[in-house]
């Protein structure tokens, strides 16, 4: 298995002036947290909890941990490195199957984005993404390493943000007694966000595993509110998930999403 891309929601804003966190500016920076692509170092830390795997109702408790850090290459563009290394415990998630807890696979992507958005105040960007074996334990990952494209497509429009993240992990080399890899991962988003930067969104992060021919379709609806703790701009996010499709295997029904983003502004 690889780890799914990290929801919209939580990924790196842009800072209002430092001495400025008043309420309009917080709304801004708020909003920008829904850029996946925006020009901020941050730390995403992304809690969730899902249940129904396998014949023995099992459940997983995954912490992604998903640091942003943007480079800029020159005056027009700026590179985006964002990973996605998951932390889990798991029970019984294949039958009979015991406790795991340590590393899951990595998924490491890179966007090349233009600094400004286009004419129709589109915002982009695009580059490879690289899925790489961390996992600590046979049933934590997948022992195969992976390359593909991935891209995103975005409009802001007043208090909306809506748009499209999108990769395709292929498996190039790796353990030979499990499966390759041949995945597609779409992620339509939408979120609001009030003036006094309270944020909610509404995605799905929708595999489709084309070696097996499933679907897994987990929808999540959030709110998150921006603050500080102390000089430290955090979001804090609280939400809910349900699987409207899933493997065999699961998971299945409800689940739960919680989350934390500290950024770290220049």
């Amino acid at each position: 298995m690889h780890p799914r891309v990290v929801s919209a929601g939580l990924v790196a804003a842009l800072l209002a002036a430092p001495h400025a966190f008043a309420q309009d500016s917080s709304a801004d920076l708020a909003k920008k947290l829904s850029n996946p692509v925006a020009s901020l170092i941050s730390v995403p830390f992304q809690f969730n909890y899902d249940r129904g795997y396998g014949p023995d109702d099992g459940n997983k408790v995954t912490l992604n941990i998903q640091p942003v850090i943007p480079i800029s290459l020159n005056d027009d563009w700026t590179v985006i490195s964002r990973t996605i290394l998951p932390v889990a415990w798991q029970n019984d998630i294949a039958g009979d199957s015991g406790h795991q807890f340590g590393l899951g696979d990595t998924l490491q992507s890179f966007f090349f984005s233009p600094k400004e958005p286009t004419s129709g105040g589109l915002i982009w960007g695009a580059g490879p993404a690289f899925l790489l074996p961390t996992a600590t334990d046979d049933l934590l990952g997948g022992e195969k390493w992976g390359v593909g494209p991935t891209a995103v497509l975005l409009k802001q429009d007043n208090h909306w943000t809506y748009g499209v993240l999108a990769n395709h992990i292929w498996s190039v080399a790796g353990d030979h007694n499990r499966d390759d890899v041949s995945s597609t991962f779409l992620q339509p988003f939408l979120s609001y966000t009030t003036p006094d930067a309270w944020t909610f969104a509404l995605n799905t992060e929708s595999t489709y595993d084309w070696k097996n021919d499933q679907w897994s379709v987990p929808i999540n609806f959030s709110v998150s509110k921006l603050t500080k703790f102390g000089e430290q701009p955090v979001s804090l996010q609280l939400g809910a998930r349900y699987w409207a499709a899933s493997p065999d295997n699961g998971p299945n029904g409800w689940g739960v999403r919680a989350g934390i983003t500290f950024l770290f502004p220049e």
